[in-house]
């Protein structure tokens, strides 16, 4: 049965996150789509995600008035729509034309937040005056000075929070990436000839003004140097292999906004997070792209939940496909899922009209799947709808 390969243009016939997919593979050039999709080393992190969302079951109830529903949740004092945030990825602009700015409006329509990744190819500023809640990713790099410049830029674009990368001390070994490259961004014959068949992403990506650029590294790099090639080298040679604890409480000083973790996923690391006024952690293993054989989030959930109780805010990440497994990490005690790859399916299937479907398909599962559960309320949410194992 060709279930899941869609091949029409009318996005009105998308009906899973499957369609998009396979629109975005038609669309992309190879390099593109192996970027978006691959996980480090065997991947066996990156199938471990999806299992371990496949891997549990509900425990329905029934005989349930469900008229009335809401996927409402507060994260931070303020609702938002469902408790789902767009996760910072970077490069997107090799997606779609401003992609990053196409996600950030449709998170606004959604009413949800955008976490905006630091290597982004539109300025935090202009993501900041769309209105979206705001939430601006970091990578702690070697030049701790040159980091203050883009803090005090979010400080100055009042965005909400800043989300701290903790696990790319080290890049993870991603075979895929380097068979397409000759050198760093440099494409190899085979993927060069492969663009001659995407003539519709040429248009949209090339054509503007060339390869995108990274306009929130401004404070390393200077403008000239600041294309996709220079900033992948940059990348490489920048990430800190010495960060630690004291550059937390570094960050903590020099921020006063909210402060997230992005990377943790043992309660030790999230005990001694909260220790040092940590506001929240975004429990990752950096969707199977860094230490392959590294724990789902969804493993360590419970366990991080315990280690620091109610009142704190637990997101989870990688592995998410339906809406109901935004359901099902609610009821194992996270507050929120922040999903990278499933709006990206939809931004680099059709722009922001793409991501905006991603997100209509999770919104309309997410709520399908409470009212079947026999359940009203995200806050009414735990593991009793969860059918445990001995």
């Amino acid at each position: 049965m060709l279930r899941h390969l869609y091949t029409g243009s009318d996005l009105s016939q998308i009906q899973t996150l499957d369609d998009l997919r396979a629109k975005a593979a038609r669309r992309l050039p190879n390099f593109c789509m192996e970027y978006l999709e691959g996980g480090s080393d065997d991947e066996i992190t990156l199938g471990r995600n999806r299992r371990a969302y496949q891997e549990i079951t509900f425990r329905p109830r029934t005989l349930v008035d469900i008229t009335q529903r809401s996927l409402e949740t507060e994260i931070y004092g303020q609702n938002i729509q469902l408790p789902l945030a767009i996760a910072p990825t970077g490069f997107n602009g090799l997606l779609s034309h401003e992609g990053d700015l196409k996600l950030a409006l449709a998170a606004k329509k959604k009413g949800i937040p955008y976490i905006q990744s630091m290597v982004s190819t539109v300025s935090l500023e202009r993501i900041a005056e769309t209105g979206v809640r705001h939430w601006m990713h970091l990578y702690l790099f070697k030049n701790r000075e040159n980091l203050k410049g883009i803090i005090e830029r979010a400080k100055n674009a009042q965005c909400e929070a800043l989300v701290l990368t903790t696990d790319t001390s080290i890049i993870g070994n991603r075979a895929w990436d380097k068979r397409n490259y000759r050198a760093p961004m440099k494409l190899n014959t085979r993927n060069l000839l492969h663009l001659a068949t995407r003539p519709a992403w040429v248009w949209d990506i090339l054509v503007p003004g060339g390869m995108p650029k990274f306009c929130n590294l401004g404070d390393f790099l200077p403008p000239e140097k600041a294309s996709a090639k220079n900033a992948a080298s940059f990348l490489t040679q920048e990430m800190d292999p010495s960060l630690n604890w004291e550059d937390i409480r570094w960050l903590r000083e020099v921020w006063p906004g909210k402060l997230l973790l992005k990377g943790i996923l043992a309660s030790e690391d999230a005990l001694q997070a909260k220790a040092l006024g940590v506001d929240g952690l975004i429990i990752s293993n950096h969707g199977g792209r860094q230490l392959d054989s590294a724990p789902s989030p969804l493993d360590v959930l419970p366990e991080i939940r315990q280690a620091v109780g109610q009142n704190y805010l637990l997101a989870v990440d990688g592995g998410l496909h339906r809406g109901s497994d935004i359901i099902k990490a609610i009821c194992l005690g996270a507050d929120l899922v922040t999903s990278g790859r499933a709006s990206l399916y939809g931004l680099a299937a059709a722009g922001q009209a793409g991501a905006e479907k991603a997100l209509d398909l999770l919104q309309t599962e997410a709520d399908r799947t409470l009212a079947l559960l026999g359940c009203t309320q995200v806050s009414q949410l735990g593991r009793d709808y969860l059918l445990q194992k001995n």
